[in-house]
């Protein structure tokens, strides 16, 4: 068995995919206009692409093309909705409702928005990740302007019910914002379906390039109207200025064509080669446990390993896996994860768990690879923390 890396954190980034590359090369070079160029061929046929991006993208998602607008990345899209939703909205509408286990860029966004004089919800959840609907639906109040709260968890794969959250949220003639960087191109999302007014998403998350990144916005209903956040142009029908990254719309477009056609059938088997990761681990790991219940994103799996730490797991198999502890967006500092706290995980235990994620290109041998140099990783580092926890007692004793 080779001994050469193994990339198991599509969560942070994914490959793009070889079919996606080749769509976007023409666009580097023969077709190079600016898809905002309206007086010659060059910018209409860059123009053109993007279109066909755009319907590809909404095609993804059961949206309209015009119901898409495009951002530089989810970070940026999720900027845009809450703040653009929040200065498009009256005065009296200044409270957002969202939870404690939020991506980094939903929590600091809020933060912001509180220090601006808005008032934040952040609603707690159950051991397993998910909030309660009932919580929510006591939490909206008269003043009450989103709902924000992801479609799956970035680091648990943790579903939340998006369906009954959108179904409170029309109920009470709320917005209702949704991540759904992690879901979008994994599992099939229906924003009509789910009643969802603003959704984040971006195409490195799902074999396109970085870079470039979608904010669905619900066309026809005042509750998502948004204001632009920079200036300089009327471009995306003046949402967001800004020259188009058109071969990176392409690349995105294509990415979104190929889960369409893709999606379901990945989405099985990556279930498939999580489920078997999970039985394995546990079974040569007694000590482990999975973080999140039973209804979680096909790709993810979160693992508690009690008495190691995760930093030094990560450095012993770094030149076998690639793994990580969480969120590839929460700065240099290692911090335990919000999320695992959130759930009612100790700091300590919180800094003793791993994220590892799947994809397009994992293999059943990248599986039984990681499965043995784990294993052994794990019960090294056991052996030799209850060594060292034996001289403590000794000395003590002593």
């Amino acid at each position: 068995m080779t001994s050469s890396p193994r990339y198991l954190d599509y969560c942070a980034t994914t490959p793009c995919d070889p079919d996606v590359v080749q769509s976007m090369l023409p666009y580097f070079t023969e077709h190079f206009g600016n898809a905002a160029s309206r007086d010659h061929n060059f910018g209409w046929l860059a123009l053109d692409a993007v279109e066909i991006a755009r319907e590809q993208i909404a095609h993804l998602i059961q949206a309209a093309s015009k119901e898409i607008v495009f951002t530089s990345g989810a970070t940026e899209s999720i900027n845009l909705a809450l703040k653009g939703l929040v200065d498009a909205s009256e005065s009296s509408t200044n409270h957002i409702i969202t939870s404690k286990v939020e991506h980094q860029a939903v929590l600091d966004t809020c933060a912001y928005l509180e220090k601006k004089g808005y008032s934040i919800t952040y609603l707690d959840v159950d051991e397993y990740g998910l909030i309660s609907l009932e919580a929510l639906e006591d939490a909206i109040q008269e003043k009450t302007l989103c709902i924000a709260l992801m479609y799956g968890n970035n680091e648990t794969g943790v579903l939340n019910p998006v369906r009954e959250i959108g179904h409170i949220a029309r109920k009470y003639g709320v917005c209702f914002f949704c991540d759904a960087t992690q879901a979008v191109g994994k599992v099939d999302v229906n924003v009509n379906e789910a009643e969802i007014d603003l959704m984040s998403f971006s195409a490195h998350k799902m074999y396109g390039p970085k870079g470039v990144g979608a904010l669905f916005v619900r066309r026809n209903l005042p509750m998502s109207k948004i204001s632009r956040q920079q200036h300089g142009g009327d471009h995306e029908r003046g949402s967001r200025s800004g020259t188009l990254n058109v071969p990176g719309i392409v690349g995105f477009g294509k990415a979104a064509e190929i889960c369409s056609k893709k999606m379901r059938a990945e989405s099985a088997f990556l279930q498939h080669l999580r489920d078997t990761l999970e039985t394995m681990l546990l079974s040569k790991i007694p000590s482990a446990c999975i973080n999140g219940g039973k209804n979680r994103l096909p790709h993810i799996t979160n693992v508690l390993f009690p008495s190691v730490d995760a930093e030094l797991l990560l450095l012993a198999t770094s030149k076998h896996l690639a793994l990580s502890r969480g969120s590839a967006c929460s700065g240099i500092t290692q911090k335990p994860s919000h999320v695992l706290q959130g759930m009612g995980l100790t700091d300590e235990l919180a800094r003793n768990a791993i994220r590892i994620s799947l994809g397009r290109f994992t293999k059943e041998e990248d599986i039984m690879y990681a499965v043995e140099i784990l294993s052994n990783a794990v019960s090294a580092m056991e052996i030799k923390n209850k060594d060292i926890r034996s001289v403590l007692i000794g000395n003590t004793i002593d």
